[in-house]
């Protein structure tokens, strides 16, 4: 039997990546790099090397339901988990943690955003293989660390322990190192100070655990989130588990895994890594891993024109004809008769906005 279990976290709506993701079909759902595979497709692919498919697991929101089943049809129907409420990262966790208990109390987990891309997929095969190598010896949280190439306030970071005595204790890996600190996404003038000190990762957002250990982690520092979905042991892979989904999510809080176990727990390690990762959170890291012209522009879309323009990034329905003239280090980006056109320097703006717009003229826009 193969313990290693996969679990893709798919629930999000993307809001900075507006308008081309949208509540309805968020952005793991779009080919957004024209590669012909959307980003849960590619996430689903990245994995098949790690876990057979009946060893994946998709937990996402019941409205997408039908976009997951379309989308990787070789995944048993079983294995798509559906939230009927957003409640963060610890939640979809926990809920996958006690369906995968009742196939392999042995399991071995590696648990993934659907959204991210990665370039070198080999290398980073390699370092999950690894990863879960050490997860099955160990009684450890591990997570993956991005070697930083710039300041940027778009990821969170990963401080990595220097005290020799505080060093990992998993000796068959000793890229391996103890995390000291975790920081949300910095300012500017820290997130310079972080990658200058040497001792800074960026979060890829990538968790690897044995189902014992984490567990055990819920059980010690989230114990009402755990009740509630352990709860559902006599639900689970029943007509009743959706009505109990329904029932646990409308009380259970929000919280994400990295707020309310990592930032504990005592027994978490980071595995540095550099496999050509983006989480791809905004039109700024689109741009950064597309092709670009010889004026540095990136272009999405069939009928557009461009003349004295550069270093833009421009993603439009193939339909539309779309002259831009005289214009630098812009996003314009159109999806469904939306127009968005902006900065990239201000491209974090874009969430604001969307709030902003779901206030003023309503959902249908979002």
């Amino acid at each position: 039997m193969n313990n290693n279990y996969c679990v893709i976290m798919a629930g999000g709506v993307g809001s900075r990546f507006w308008p081309l993701s949208r509540t309805q079909k968020p952005k793991q759902f779009i080919d957004v790099l024209g590669t012909g595979r959307t980003l849960i497709q590619q996430t689903f692919d990245r994995f098949l090397d790690v876990c057979p498919p009946e060893n994946i697991l998709v937990v996402t929101s019941v409205i997408y339901k039908d976009i997951v089943i379309e989308q990787l049809p070789e995944i048993p129907q079983n294995n798509i988990l559906l939230e009927t409420a957003r409640r963060n990262t610890a939640p979809c966790v926990a809920y996958a943690n006690y369906k995968i208990a009742l196939q392999n109390p042995k399991a071995n987990i590696v648990v993934s955003p659907a959204d991210h891309l990665v370039t070198n997929t080999t290398k980073f095969t390699q370092i999950i293989k690894k990863s879960l190598d050490s997860t099955e010896k160990n009684d450890v949280l591990l997570t993956i660390g991005i070697k930083p190439n710039r300041p940027d306030t778009g990821y969170g970071y990963i401080q990595v322990e220097t005290n020799e005595k505080k060093q990992s204790p998993i000796t068959e890996n000793t890229e391996i190192k103890k995390v000291k600190t975790f920081t949300e996404k910095p300012n500017l003038e820290m997130a310079k100070i972080f990658v200058e000190s040497g001792e800074f990762h960026w979060n890829a957002g990538i968790f690897i655990w044995s189902l014992k250990a984490i567990n055990k982690s819920f059980k010690q520092f989230l114990p009402e989130v755990d009740a509630l979905f352990e709860a559902g042991n006599e639900f689970y892979n029943t007509d009743k588990e959706d009505d109990f989904i329904k029932r646990t999510y409308s009380i259970c809080k929000n919280i994400s895994l990295d707020y309310g176990i990592m930032e504990h727990a005592q027994n978490v390690y980071v595995y540095p890594a550099n496999f050509g990762w983006s989480d791809l959170g905004t039109w700024g890291s689109l741009y950064e891993n597309s092709e670009k012209d010889s004026n540095g522009n990136s272009i999405m879309g069939d009928n557009v024109m461009l003349y004295n323009t550069k270093n833009s990034i421009i993603n439009t329905s193939n339909d539309k004809l779309v002259v831009v003239q005289g214009l630098d280090d812009v996003i314009i980006a159109e999806s469904d008769n939306i127009l968005l056109i902006s900065t990239k320097k201000d491209e974090q703006l874009i969430k604001q906005i969307v709030t902003d717009i779901k206030t003023v003229k309503g959902k249908k826009y979002i």
